[in-house]
């Protein structure tokens, strides 16, 4: 394992911005699932995914992918390879 890198202090808040909007997605969609109907949820939800997105693409700009096998960009040269890994913080 290579060695940890330490992360600048806006990691955190940035991290935790995230874990908090994929969080209420979370909990929309399980609403979701027992109430299809329910038109204002459903846009919640839909603008939730946005920012979701946004802060993700955010993330990962400044500090590097946050998953693997495909499902983050990763700049030149492979930053995957660079530590900490999401699950290290």
């Amino acid at each position: 394992m290579a060695d940890s890198t330490p992360v600048p202090e806006s990691y955190y808040p940035d991290l935790k911005a995230l874990q908090a909007i994929d969080f209420t997605l979370v909990e929309l969609n399980l609403y979701l699932d027992t109430h299809p109907n329910d038109l204002e949820a459903l846009k919640q939800f839909n603008s939730a995914v946005k920012k979701s997105a946004e802060i993700r693409e955010s993330f990962e700009a400044r500090y590097g992918p946050l998953q693997n096998f495909g499902h983050s960009l990763s700049a030149y040269p492979w930053k995957w390879k660079d530590t900490p890994w999401p699950w290290q913080v």
